[in-house]
């Protein structure tokens, strides 16, 4: 029997200074298994991804002195229109948490909520009063504004005050269980795969990342994009309660008199 390939396959904690990973990991779901259109601007470095009714529109766009992802979001009956960016190196993991709750047709729970929730869970310490921190001091959660007035979100990874990695802001009106599904994501402790090698880590400290590197059968890795599109695909929204029938109707009447 022939040998399986193999590839080099790392998992790096914690995520948020993994590297970016493979765009593929959010704009191929998003067009296959969510049905947004994209343009065919073949000879531009960037993607443009639009959602069914129009409302929503990702584009992914080189820009080094910028965020290189944004989300705009049309104004909607009771909020106003909302955008959310993120830095180059944002890990795809983070940001697909995002696009996926966006897209999940599930209704999402009444009661509201609170980005700072995954965080607190997952002990990450308050720093002041302005936000809360990670264990390695790497990551930083901001909201800024006052309890009255709040406004936007702001998360940053960063080795040191002059040593920026990336950062993800989310503007004013941007849905709070969006946020969250990001915060989720950020304090997740389980690894991210990459396979690019050490290269793309932000650092290789090894009293801050911790790099597992294992041979896995290529079919795998090339098999886990093709089975997270069909599982957004397979997403159905709840089915609506059945209408009583004629029988029940007349019981009911009957009972009311």
């Amino acid at each position: 029997m022939p040998e399986r390939p193999t590839v080099e396959v790392d998992f790096i904690a914690p995520r948020h200074l993994a590297g970016a990973g493979d765009p593929a990991w959010i704009t191929v779901p998003l067009h296959r298994a969510c049905d947004w259109s994209h343009g065919n601007d073949l000879l531009m470095p960037r993607v443009v991804l639009s959602s069914p009714g129009q409302k929503a529109v990702l584009r992914l766009e080189p820009d080094p002195d910028g965020q290189w992802w944004t989300l705009h979001h049309a104004q909607e009956p009771g909020r106003p229109a909302w955008y959310a960016t993120f830095g180059a190196r944002t890990p795809v993991e983070l940001i697909a948490a995002v696009t996926d709750a966006l897209t999940d047709p599930v209704p999402r729970p009444k009661a509201p909520s609170d980005p700072y929730g995954p965080l607190r869970r997952a002990d990450w310490p308050d720093h002041g009063d302005d936000g809360l921190v990670s264990p390695d001091a790497t990551a930083f959660v901001q909201r800024t504004g006052s309890p009255k007035d709040p406004g936007a979100w702001f998360v940053t990874a960063a080795l040191g005050p002059d040593r920026p990695i990336w950062q993800a802001r989310f503007s004013e009106h941007a849905p709070p269980h969006l946020i969250t599904a990001f915060t989720r994501a950020l304090a997740s402790p389980k690894p991210v795969l990459r396979t690019d090698g050490p290269r793309a880590l932000a650092t290789r400290d090894p009293n801050l990342v911790t790099r597992t590197t294992t041979e896995v059968l290529a079919v795998y890795v090339a098999g886990a994009l093709e089975e997270r599109v069909r599982r957004l695909a397979g997403r159905s929204a709840p089915s609506p309660a059945p209408l009583p029938t004629d029988r029940a109707r007349r019981a009911d009447r009957g009972r009311a008199r």
